[in-house]
């Protein structure tokens, strides 16, 4: 997750909400890629979670990245908790659980979004190795009970903890056992913004099928391909899910606004406390009838914070993030922004997808959603297999950036970065399928061997 947004001007009226949404808009020619990853620390001894506090916890390993980085500090209540590039844009930020996130800066290229990730690969290992922390790339911690597992020391994960268990079944999971990588994109107009949401909202799982990884719980097989995908169906369907009025009629940054106005919220930022009011709305708050602070009007830094605790399978903020893939390997991760910069940042990859997926119904969405996480490939629309859904996708993916051109400095393009995705569709079978047959076979039924062969 970000940092939290500073800027305390009171809203007056709702179309500064939709306006704060529309400053996205950019020229193609000022289109960005943000990748985000996150990763799973253990211990390189005894495969245990990592602690925040002590000589070799997670707060030292923030404190070495900023000596070796000399980025700011993101400090709460004396912790550290981030680091933030003041040049570049990139942060380091933690998940509730631990879990060690790169916020990439905005760049051109996947290229450089693979340069950037060998540059903090290299970082980490240099100041994590002595402190005998290792980095898992799985979309789900493979053998720790949610006891286990230590919590950091922020204050929105404490109100957000508390909440989570009223609103679904996994959402402690969701916070303290699941990894993700994401990558944000940018739109030249609103109408730009409606395709390429809609076609990567209904895309979102075939994604989740081509980077299913996460089927250990507990150090056993847990029916699933993507486990952490099957944890967002109950997390907090209120903030969570296919967003099917976004393919209605009239969709645009108005109905967005509309929408998150409703979503309730977990916190308000006040100076360094984090006030808690889990479950009522924005809208009250808006209209000055949130019960915790009465009579109060929200600044354009809680507009901006509620709308970072939304979390549909793609989110809008002033781009659009893909949130339905698992974390994985480093090898594995650049394949994820080639795969969605393929697809959306071409006209013609753009078009053709939407062809793709535009006569199905909010229901097949919806089924493809529920079905993926268990069945991957396997899963269907109408009467085609995800599997074949994904192969189209790859090779409209792969045009998109064959004919963006942007070439490296040996003159190759960004293609270059789906092939773990082509091994995949050429072996028929996803990472997590892939992983299973470890464990029935090399692996002698146990994960262990995973903190090694998926270790970072």
């Amino acid at each position: 997750m970000a940092r939290d947004q500073i800027d305390m001007t009171p809203l007056q009226s709702r179309d500064e909400l939709v306006a704060w949404l529309e400053a996205g808009v950019k020229p193609p020619s000022a289109f960005r890629i943000g990748t985000e990853h996150e990763k799973i620390p253990f211990t390189l001894a005894e495969h245990r979670p990592v602690p925040y506090e002590g000589a070799k916890g997670i707060g030292a390993l923030l404190e070495g990245m900023q000596l070796l980085l000399g980025w700011e500090p993101i400090m709460e209540r004396g912790n550290i908790i981030g680091l933030y590039d003041v040049t570049g844009g990139g942060a380091i930020s933690l998940e509730p659980g631990g879990q060690f996130e790169l916020s990439g800066a905005p760049v051109e290229t996947v290229h450089q979004t693979q340069a950037e990730l060998m540059a903090h690969l290299a970082q980490v290992r240099e100041i994590a190795a002595p402190l005998g922390i290792g980095f898992l790339g799985l979309g789900m911690t493979p053998t720790w009970s949610r006891e286990e597992i230590p919590v950091m020391p922020k204050g929105r994960y404490r109100i957000m903890t508390n909440y989570m268990p009223k609103v679904g079944r996994y959402g402690i999971d969701m916070m303290y056992r699941t990894c993700t990588v994401q990558t944000n994109l940018d739109f030249c107009s609103e109408a730009d913004m409606v395709k390429k949401l809609r076609v990567s909202v209904a895309l979102q799982p075939i994604a989740t099928a081509l980077f299913a990884n996460s089927p250990f719980t507990e150090g056993k097989p847990n029916g699933f391909l993507s486990f952490r995908s099957e944890i967002w169906r109950d997390t907090d369907n209120a903030r969570a899910g296919m967003i099917p009025w976004a393919f209605e009629d009239g969709m645009g940054f108005e109905r967005w606004v509309d929408y998150a106005l409703d979503v309730p919220m977990y916190f308000v930022k006040r100076g360094d406390d984090y006030i808690d009011v889990a479950g009522s709305s924005f809208r009250a708050f808006f209209d000055g009838r949130n019960n915790t602070l009465p009579g109060q009007r929200p600044t354009l830094s809680d507009w901006a914070n509620h709308l970072s605790t939304i979390f549909p399978e793609v989110r809008l903020k002033r781009y659009l993030e893909m949130r339905g893939a698992d974390g994985v390997p480093w090898g594995r991760l650049p394949a994820l922004p080639a795969f969605w910069v393929g697809l959306l940042y071409d006209n013609a990859s753009l078009d053709a997808a939407w062809d793709i997926v535009k006569t199905w119904t909010a229901t097949e969405r919806q089924l493809l959603r529920d079905d993926v996480p268990r069945l991957g490939f396997k899963a269907k629309v109408g009467n085609r297999y995800v599997f074949e859904i994904a192969k189209e996708c790859l090779t409209l993916a792969h045009s998109g950036l064959r004919r963006r051109g942007r070439l490296d400095h040996f003159g190759r393009d960004e293609s270059r970065y789906l092939e773990p995705l082509d091994r995949i569709i050429d072996s028929g079978r996803s990472p997590a399928e892939e992983m299973l047959d470890k464990f029935s076979g090399p692996w002698r039924g146990s994960v262990e061997p995973a903190y090694d062969e998926y270790a970072f």
